[in-house]
């Protein structure tokens, strides 16, 4: 752990030098073991400038999905994100939590990963998980409520997302229902909701809220069908985003999220959701699973985060479940 205690103390500093006989006395280190954690620092990504009568500072640090990187944005949190688990690469942020909750991991443990190679979203499909380009995480909770109580967590979510990169960005993101965060009509992010329940007594073991977001992604960094429905935020913005910065705020949201959900107090992100629906007052299709299916007028959402719709005949139905394209948005334009 010296390289991360090196790390904080050089942080402490604000890019100012700190001697190494300062770091030797406050960490206890050799000057070798001092070097040793530099040079490891420096593999890492971080700039570390040492001068002879000088010591070292820091100057920069890499856009890395590190414990130290997301905790130095984090705080403190009420329950999400006080444990991380942060890796190089896995499977799945959602079956790694998983993997957690059968070990007994704690609630509100958060699984980050810098790629993921078996990335997956709604209905079985793959989700595109590149390293260095994105942000694959999942939360895992143990909430103490009923399961139709957990029902609105998905869109919540989107909602959550929404709120994180609007405080980091400046950029304000629609929601495409259910739960896609959009910009520029094009896909920004993926959420994907899993719910365990105790086979007896049906109480709920643990959910898990995998949440994955196109951060750096050039247009050539999709594959052709994804590239035609997909954006990131380096697209829309111009310029880079903090990839921790950024973790850092969607899981300071989902912490609320969770105290909201607790407290029975959903309807401001109801409001929000509603505000931010890009499917609203808009003509949808409503896909079936064997690839048909039927026009209709998008008129509202329910309080059950539910899209009310018009169909031609004039009937008002709610759809719960099932897929939805916007005309004009994710390839839809007939």
């Amino acid at each position: 752990m010296s390289r991360q205690d090196v790390l904080a103390l050089l942080r402490e500093q604000e890019g100012a030098f700190v001697s190494g006989e300062e770091i030797s006395h406050r960490l206890g280190l050799s000057r070798a073991a001092i070097w040793k954690a530099v040079d490891a620092l420096r593999r890492e990504g971080y700039t570390v400038e040492a001068r002879t009568g000088r010591g070292y500072r820091l100057l920069d640090a890499p856009d890395v999905l590190t414990e130290p990187e997301i905790r130095r944005f984090l705080g403190e949190t009420a329950r999400v994100g006080r444990t991380l688990v942060c890796l190089a690469e896995v499977d799945s942020t959602n079956l790694r939590a998983r993997q957690l909750a059968a070990e007994g991991a704690a609630d509100g443990t958060v699984v980050v990963a810098d790629r993921q190679t078996a990335g997956r979203g709604r209905l079985g499909r793959s989700f595109q998980s590149p390293g260095g380009q994105g942000i694959y995480l999942t939360a895992l909770l143990r909430p103490d409520l009923p399961p139709e109580r957990l029902s609105p967590v998905t869109a919540m979510a989107g909602v959550a997302v929404c709120r994180a990169v609007e405080r980091l960005c400046g950029v304000s993101p629609g929601l495409k229902w259910p739960n896609d965060p959009v910009l520029d009509g094009k896909k920004l992010c993926g959420i994907l909701t899993e719910l365990s329940l105790e086979g007896e007594t049906a109480r709920v073991q643990e959910l898990v809220l995998g949440i994955g977001i196109n951060v750096s992604q050039r247009p050539e960094d999709f594959t052709p069908e994804v590239r035609e429905i997909a954006t990131s935020l380096v697209q829309a913005l111009g310029h880079a985003v903090s990839r921790p910065a950024l973790a850092a705020e969607i899981i300071r949201e989902v912490d609320r999220l969770c105290a909201a959900l607790a407290a029975g107090e959903t309807g401001p992100y109801l409001a929000e959701y509603r505000r931010r629906c890009v499917n609203l007052g808009r003509t949808v299709r409503l896909l079936r699973p064997d690839g048909g299916g039927e026009t209709a007028e998008a008129l509202d959402i329910d309080e059950e985060f539910g899209l009310v719709v018009r169909r031609p005949d004039g009937a008002v139905k709610t759809v719960r479940s099932g897929e939805v394209s916007v005309r004009g948005l994710y390839g839809y334009t007939e």
